[in-house]
This record gives structure tokens, C-alpha cells and sequence, in this order.
């Protein structure tokens, strides 16, 4: 059996874990040494609804992929279902969308804040809200795509 030895108090050292612990959770948690990191202005575009809905990309958000593609932020509202007794529209959904202009190709890698690995690219389906955030976008971020 191990012994194990008896240390008497040391407010010292104490001390001195009680300062190390704080820096560490000051690192961990973002030092208020650190400046803080701004969100870009938010600039919704809404482009023409449909009777599935209404939609908007953020103009703030293009910017170009890893990929080499425009990654852009939209937001989809459903429309308000005929048996609604409120008549208020469903909440909405965030969506983070990667688009190939070039092929005219979308993918969702977030929704609603959570990452959707290994999403797929797919066409629009003739869904005419996503026809028109892909052109929209893809006219606006024409400048970045070059």
C-alpha cells in the first residue's frame, strides 16, 4: 500500500493555483485583453416569395468558401398554412449556403447554427426562392468570385 505524506497548509501556493486557474478560464473563456470580434452589418435581401414562403440572403455575409465558391447566409419563413388558427407565420430558419455559380449549385452547411458535414450539392429544383438567392447572390458576389 502507498503511504501518503502529510503537507502542511501554504497559502503561498494556494494562492498561486488560485492565479493560475483564474488565467487559465480568462484564456478559455476570452481574455477582456483580447479586442472583441465584430459581427458584420446585417443586409437582408428579400427576394420574391412563393406560395411555399418567403426568403432573404444577407448581402453582409458573401464571402468566398474554402472551396473557391460564395458561401452566403439566408433566412426561409414558411408561409402561413391555411388551417392556421393564429394567422402568424411560422418562425424562421437560418441557413448558411454554399453556391457554385458557375453550375448553379447549392448546399446547406449550416442550419439554424449547426453544421451540416458532408452536405451535398444539389440543383434548386425549379424552388424559385433558391433560383433567386442564387442569382441574387451570385450577381453581388461577382467581385469576389473574380
Amino acid at each position: 500500500m502507498a503511504s501518503v505524506s502529510w503537507q502542511p497548509y501554504d497559502p503561498a501556493m494556494t494562492m498561486l493555483r488560485a492565479l493560475l486557474l483564474g488565467m487559465l478560464l480568462l484564456l478559455l473563456t476570452g481574455s477582456p485583453l483580447t479586442p472583441p470580434a465584430w459581427a458584420g452589418q446585417v443586409d437582408w435581401q428579400e427576394v420574391p416569395g412563393s406560395e411555399a414562403g418567403r426568403q432573404w440572403w444577407d448581402r453582409g455575409s458573401l464571402r468566398l468558401s474554402r472551396g473557391g465558391n460564395l458561401s452566403v447566409l439566408s433566412r426561409f419563413q414558411p408561409a402561413v398554412p391555411p388551417d392556421s388558427s393564429s394567422g402568424r407565420p411560422p418562425a424562421s430558419d437560418l441557413y448558411v449556403m454554399e453556391i457554385d455559380c458557375a453550375q448553379a449549385l447549392f448546399r446547406d452547411t449550416s442550419v439554424n447554427g449547426f453544421p451540416r458535414l458532408g452536405a451535398e450539392w444539389q440543383p434548386s429544383g425549379s424552388d424559385p426562392l433558391i433560383d433567386a438567392v442564387i442569382e441574387e447572390a451570385c450577381s453581388a458576389g461577382q467581385d469576389l468570385l473574380t
